[in-house]
């Protein structure tokens, strides 16, 4: 099932994203509880397998390795408790799908020679996909009719939220605080127009 709903407010929300997710998504997506739990699943192996990359290409960075390395533990045991979650449900986990919201921030991202610059990049398409993953979180364990689902994804919004914060000042840090502020405001822009484009789904995450 997909909505798209042309009257979502166009204010910010409180993690600065441009536009916020319509909240009747959390009742779609109550709906394909199996879809979307796989989905988030492997969501969570994704970043691990992220924050893992970030380590292999710049080992040299050695702020960054120590605040990035917990995290893959973290989103792996987060990928274990979602599997556990369908399991326990009597859903199974299904295939993994293609992610046309992050694809699209992918081929928005700057293709550059320059290691330092793709170490940027990289790191506010990470920032960004946490921050929409945590408003995605904050709607279900607000409106999910499931009050056990509330309190899962509860612990999830405020673990991503750390997240995103984390990979922004981590941005900062190795680009300085006014070029990627800037920069950063452009993925803004970007995925507030991809996110009013994309239709909402019930069945995916972003």
């Amino acid at each position: 099932m997909e909505i798209l709903d042309p009257k979502r407010s166009g204010s910010k929300t409180k993690l600065g994203l441009e536009l916020p997710t319509d909240p009747r998504w959390a009742h779609v997506a109550s709906m394909e509880l199996e879809e979307i739990l796989t989905d988030h699943a492997y969501c969570e192996q994704k970043a691990a397998s992220a924050c893992i990359s970030l380590i292999q290409h710049y080992p040299e960075k050695a702020e960054m390795v120590n605040e990035v390395a917990p995290v893959v533990t973290e989103e792996w045991g987060h990928f274990r408790l979602v599997l556990a979650e369908i399991q326990k449900r009597g859903l199974r986990l299904g295939r993994q799908r293609k992610d046309e919201y992050v694809n699209k921030l992918l081929a928005f991202s700057k293709k550059s020679d320059n290691r330092e610059e793709r170490l940027i990049e990289n790191l506010l398409t990470c920032a960004l996909i946490e921050a929409r993953s945590c408003e995605r979180f904050r709607i279900l364990s607000l409106e999910i009719e499931d009050e056990k689902l509330r309190d899962f994804y509860h612990h999830f919004m405020v673990s991503e939220a750390g997240h995103y914060k984390m990979f922004l000042r981590l941005a900062k840090l190795y680009g300085g605080d006014e070029k990627v502020s800037r920069r950063w405001q452009e993925y803004l822009d970007f995925e507030a127009e991809m996110v009013r484009a994309l239709p909402l789904r019930g069945d995916r995450m972003h």
